[in-house]
Order: C-alpha cells, then sequence, then structure tokens
C-alpha cells in the first residue's frame, strides 16, 4: 500500500495542506477524531506504544514485546504489528493531524462554535498587540527628538560672556535676558551683502538691545524692554558714552558689564544674532506678516514698503528693523518697531503651522541653533524658555522710561533715562514682582 504523506509542519501551530488556497495562517474548522480541545499542545511521541482514544485523555499501554518502535503509528489495539501497513495520511514520526476547512473564513463566523482563545475553543494563536507596537514608535520618535535637541545645542555658538566681577549685582528673582542684535557681516559673502544692503563696515556694533525678564512663580507676567541704543549711561573703565559704544569697545563682555551697572540688575542669559541670522530664521519660517501705517523708503537699508499689512522676507524685515529715516523720532520709533517685529516673529515660529510641518520646523531650528550667540552657560532649555515668554499674549513690551533726547559736545544727541520710573521699573525686576501700569509706555 502506498504511503501518501502529507506536509511536515513540525509540533507548532498546524499548517494547511498542499495547494490549500487559505495560506499558512488560517485556523482550522474541524478537529480530527481524538483531538484533545482541552490541551493547548498534543503530546509528543515516546517509546512508549500509546492508544489513540476517543476520549479526550490518552491511556497507556505496556511496549511491545518487541521493543519499543519510535516512528510508528499506534494501531487499533495500541500498537502496529511490524510490517503492517501505515494507515492513510500518516507521515513517520508525526502524530495524525486534523484536517483544515476548505473555506476561509476565520472560524468565529461558523455560529455554535467556540472562539479562539477561550476554554474548550481552539488552542491560541500568535496575538498581534498594537498597544505594544505604539509604545514603540512612540520611544523611537522620542529617542530621535532627544538626538536632535542635543545636537542642536552642540551647533549654538557660545562665548564667555557672563563673568564675575567685583560690585556685580546680586541674584534675584526671576531670569533676565539681555538679547543683542548687532551688525556683524561675518560669513555674508559679497553678494549677500548686496542682497541684504548691509555695506562693507568693518567691526561690530549693536543697534538693539533688549531687556527680558522672565518672572518665577507668582511674579507677574513677562516684561520685554527697550534699551535705546544712543542712552547715556557710565561705560565701566571708560567715560560716560552712548550704551552701544560698549560693545564697539569691549564686546558683549563690557555691555553686559555696562547694562548690569545701569539696571542693577544681574544678567542671566545672553543672546546676540547678526545679520545673516536674523534674514536666515525669517525666510526660516516663510516670512513675518506686519502692518505699517506710512510708506516706508530706505535705500541705505534697502526698504521700499508701501502702507498696509505685507508678509516680509529676510532681506525686507532685516531693512524694517534697522531704518529709522522715515520716522519722526528716529530711533526711538525704531525701537517700537523692532519690539513688534520680535513678536510677531516668536509668534510665528511658535505657531502650529510651523511645529507640524516639519519642512519648516527642522530648518528653522537649524538656521536658528547656527545664528545665535550665547554665554557658556546657556542651552537650548534656556532659549525655549525665553522663546516661550515671549510668545505668551501677555507678555509686555515697552521702552526704559526717557527723561529727554539732549546734544552734548563730542556725542550728538543722547537719551537720558527718566531715572525716578526707571529705578521703579529696574526694582520691580528685582523683586519680581507685577510692573505697575504708569511705567509701562505705549
Amino acid at each position: 500500500m502506498a504511503l501518501r504523506r502529507t506536509r511536515p509542519v513540525g509540533y507548532g501551530r498546524p499548517g494547511p495542506e498542499p495547494g490549500h488556497p487559505a495560506g499558512r495562517g488560517r485556523r482550522r474548522a474541524e478537529p480530527a477524531a481524538g483531538w484533545s480541545p482541552d490541551r493547548a499542545r498534543r503530546p509528543l511521541w515516546s517509546d512508549r506504544a500509546r492508544d489513540w482514544s476517543d476520549g479526550p485523555e490518552w491511556r497507556h499501554r505496556p511496549p511491545d514485546p518487541g521493543g519499543p518502535r519510535r516512528g510508528t503509528p499506534p494501531g487499533p489495539r495500541g500498537t502496529r504489528r511490524l510490517g503492517a501497513p501505515e494507515p492513510e495520511g500518516w507521515y513517520p514520526d508525526r502524530l495524525p493531524r486534523p484536517r483544515w476547512s476548505e473555506d476561509p473564513r476565520p472560524p468565529e463566523r461558523f455560529p455554535g462554535r467556540p472562539r479562539p482563545g477561550r476554554a474548550g475553543g481552539w488552542p491560541r494563536g500568535r496575538r498581534r498587540r498594537p498597544g505594544r507596537v505604539v509604545l514603540g514608535l512612540a520611544g523611537v520618535l522620542v529617542l530621535a527628538l532627544a538626538g536632535f535637541a542635543g545636537y542642536l545645542d552642540t551647533t549654538l555658538n557660545r562665548m564667555p560672556v557672563l563673568a564675575d566681577y567685583e560690585g556685580r549685582p546680586a541674584e534675584g528673582a526671576g531670569t533676565n535676558w539681555l538679547m543683542v542684535g548687532s551688525d556683524s557681516r561675518q560669513g555674508l559673502t559679497d553678494d549677500q551683502k548686496q542682497e541684504l544692503s548691509t555695506g562693507d563696515a568693518d567691526g561690530g556694533r549693536t543697534d538693539t538691545m533688549m531687556l527680558l525678564h522672565i518672572p518665577g512663580a507668582g511674579g507677574g507676567r513677562a516684561t520685554l524692554v527697550s534699551l535705546p541704543r544712543d542712552s547715556l549711561v557710565n561705560i565701566p573703565g571708560r567715560s560716560r558714552n552712548k550704551l552701544n559704544a560698549a560693545y564697539a569697545f569691549g564686546g558683549p563682555q563690557l555691555l553686559t558689564r555696562t547694562v548690569e551697572q545701569a539696571t542693577g540688575l544681574r544678567i542671566d542669559h545672553y543672546a546676540e544674532v547678526g545679520f545673516a541670522g536674523f534674514a536666515g530664521v525669517v525666510d526660516a519660517v516663510g516670512g513675518v506678516n506686519v502692518c505699517v501705517d506710512q510708506r516706508l523708503r530706505d535705500p541705505a537699508a534697502g526698504l521700499n514698503l508701501n502702507p498696509g499689512c505685507q508678509n516680509l522676507d529676510g532681506a525686507q524685515a532685516l531693512g524694517f528693523v534697522r531704518t529709522r529715516k522715515p520716522f519722526a523720532r528716529q530711533d526711538l520709533d525704531r525701537i517700537d518697531n523692532q519690539r513688534k517685529f520680535v513678536s510677531a516673529l516668536v509668534g510665528k515660529a511658535t505657531s502650529a503651522s510651523v511645529l507640524a510641518n516639519p519642512m519648516r520646523l527642522f530648518p528653522l531650528a537649524t538656521s536658528g541653533a547656527r545664528a545665535l550667540t550665547v554665554s557658556n552657560g546657556d542651552h537650548l532649555p534656556n532659549l525655549a524658555a525665553a522663546g516661550l515668554a515671549l510668545a505668551g499674549s501677555d507678555t509686555a513690551t515697552t521702552t526704559v522710561p526717557i527723561g529727554g533726547t539732549p546734544t552734548l559736545s563730542g556725542l550728538g544727541s543722547v537719551v537720558v533715562w527718566d531715572r525716578t520710573r526707571a529705578s521703579q521699573l529696574f526694582q520691580s525686576f528685582r523683586a519680581d514682582v507685577a510692573v505697575p501700569d504708569q511705567i509701562l509706555s505705549r
């Protein structure tokens, strides 16, 4: 009698018959006689001859006198005689397996049959766990973002700006940032200088200086204060001069020390951006929308804007924050526009249209990190906290109280602070309390 072989599928989950259209992975519909549904696995054929029973249990019989025979199927009385033909569908060293249904539908669609995995049903197969897949993907995403943040932190330009010195103001409540926009042309090509209308001036000067106070818990709202570049101050180691002269004399270190002596506040963090970095950040977010009340035309700054609201690209934005000639109050009107533009830029950078768009977010992060110069102790979380404070809807913006704009011999027109009101403003920062409304300029 010819032996018909079935497909060997091992002792694991049963596979389909050869040529079955359902393919691997379908559940059987009908167990063969003798299948034990309450067993999770089928006993292996051992050296002991066993009897296949219709019941759920195995009945052991003593071995044949001729000795144990491995790979021989049980006969009707427990053992098979030597030389007897093997039963239909038998494959050596395998127990008979139940046939599979020709219907590829899962067993639970058949009414009245037990569902897989339940007591008395088919043996539980391999289950998919979508929760674990989601957690795994979330873990990979978190690791990728953490690695990207670490890379950005290493690309920040750092300088030893904040140094201790004798007579330095004590630490106060809250956090104080000195934010500076310099006219540095470092890294610009001739074509970029012409496109941005920066000129070819050497050295470094600063036309934009802002003091940002971030309150601690219960300290009120954040306040952004503009410091006019022509403010008349005492520069350590020098005579009285304009505030921006401190940057020209001693760079960020002397500028920071001068601001600390003039305000009585300790500067905790420092951030500086040049011409190229500012224009690159604006282009990375897709431009910033601003509204102007009059026509602004300044060939020296490369600016030509009509009245109304419009979206400014990097070159136009740089000209907008630099120009002062079209305004009646010159530098004072310019610093008002600078504060408004910085608030609009931070609001655009933290909007959903940028944060949810990788094509905007990643260029912004990389260009912004390369454009910024910070103190040695500053890191990405500090910059994120400052950005959130600037983007807040309740952030107050003002200019240091001004007492007059006299003209001095050798210095020209200067800005003199109103000492009484300016002291109240800075005292509010030191005590980390809300700034009185009468101090804030409109």
